[in-house]
C-alpha cells in the first residue's frame, strides 16, 4: 500500500482502490489531497498493472463535501494562472482512460462532483444525498454543475446548482435521473464496487480503455467527428487485443 496523508491507496488483482481518508472533515479536499490525487492519477495512467480504479470514502457521514472551507486550497495571485481543482481531481483531465467506479455514501456535495462528473460507473448507498451548496454561500456554481449537466437532464442539474442547501437529491432520485446506476445497502456498497471492478479488471485492458476513451472523447466532438474519430481507437486497440487473446478466449459466435 502506497502511503499518502489524505487517502489510502492500494492495488490488488489489477484494481486500484482509492479511499478518501479525512472523515473528521467529511472527506473534504485540501491542498495536500489535491496534490496527492495528481500523483495517484499519474500512477494509474502509467501503471499497466492497474486496469480499473475504485474510489470510495471512509466514514459514514459523507463521501465528500468538496473543498475544506477551513483549510482552503492554494490560489495563484494571478487569476489567469490559477488552477481549477478539477485539474488535480479529475481522472479524465489527467488522461486516465481506465474505468473509474465511484462508491458514494452519505453526503456528496459541491466539489465532490469533480470526481462524479468524470466517473464511468457510480453506485451509492440508500442514504446517500447529492447537493451543491455554492449559491447558499454566495458563490457561483459553475464547473461542477456544468459537468453534471452532461450526465443528467439539464433541469435536474440546474435544480441542484441553484437551490444550494435548500434541497438534497435522494439516492432514489439520483437513480431515476441516471446519476447513479445502482442503489444498495451501505454495508454492501464497497463489496459491490469491487465486484464490478473485478469484472472489468478481467477483461482485455486495451479493449476497456479504448472504449472509455472513445466515449469520453466523443462528448466534445461534433456528431460527424464522433462517427469518424472513434474508428481509429478500434484500429489501434482491437488488433493488439486480438493477438493477445488468440487461442485464449474466442468470441461466442466462433464457438458455435
Amino acid at each position: 500500500m502506497t502511503e499518502f496523508s489524505t487517502v489510502l491507496f492500494d492495488v490488488d488483482d489489477h484494481v486500484a482502490t482509492v479511499t478518501l481518508n479525512r472523515p473528521e472533515v467529511l472527506n473534504s479536499f485540501n491542498q495536500p489531497m489535491l496534490e496527492e490525487f495528481g500523483q495517484i492519477w499519474n500512477r494509474c495512467r502509467v501503471d499497466d498493472d492497474i486496469h480499473v480504479v475504485v474510489l470510495r470514502a471512509s466514514g459514514d457521514r459523507a463521501f465528500s463535501t468538496g473543498v475544506d472551507r477551513k483549510e482552503g486550497r492554494e490560489r495563484h495571485a494571478n487569476p489567469f494562472s490559477a488552477e481549477d481543482p478539477g485539474v488535480y481531481l479529475g481522472p479524465k483531465q489527467n488522461r486516465v482512460w481506465k474505468p473509474l467506479i465511484c462508491a458514494v455514501q452519505g453526503m456528496c456535495a459541491g466539489g465532490a462532483f469533480y470526481w462524479l462528473n468524470e466517473a464511468d460507473v457510480i453506485i451509492c448507498s440508500e442514504e446517500a444525498t447529492f447537493f451543491d451548496p455554492h449559491t447558499t454561500y454566495g458563490m457561483v456554481s459553475a464547473l461542477e454543475s456544468v459537468g453534471l449537466a452532461r450526465r443528467i437532464p439539464l433541469g435536474e442539474a440546474l435544480r441542484i446548482a441553484l437551490f444550494g442547501l435548500d434541497e438534497r437529491m435522494s439516492a432514489t432520485r439520483a437513480l431515476g435521473v441516471g446519476l447513479v446506476s445502482e442503489v444498495i445497502p451501505r454495508e454492501e456498497l464497497w463489496k459491490r464496487a469491487h465486484e464490478l471492478a473485478a469484472r472489468l479488471a478481467a477483461k482485455p485492458p486495451l479493449a476497456v480503455q479504448g472504449t472509455v476513451k472513445a466515449v469520453w472523447d466523443s462528448m466534445s466532438m461534433s456528431p460527424g467527428a464522433a462517427r469518424e474519430v472513434p474508428l481509429h481507437y478500434t484500429q489501434l486497440g482491437n488488433e493488439k487485443t486480438e493477438i493477445e487473446m488468440s487461442d485464449v478466449v474466442r468470441p461466442q459466435w466462433e464457438l458455435r
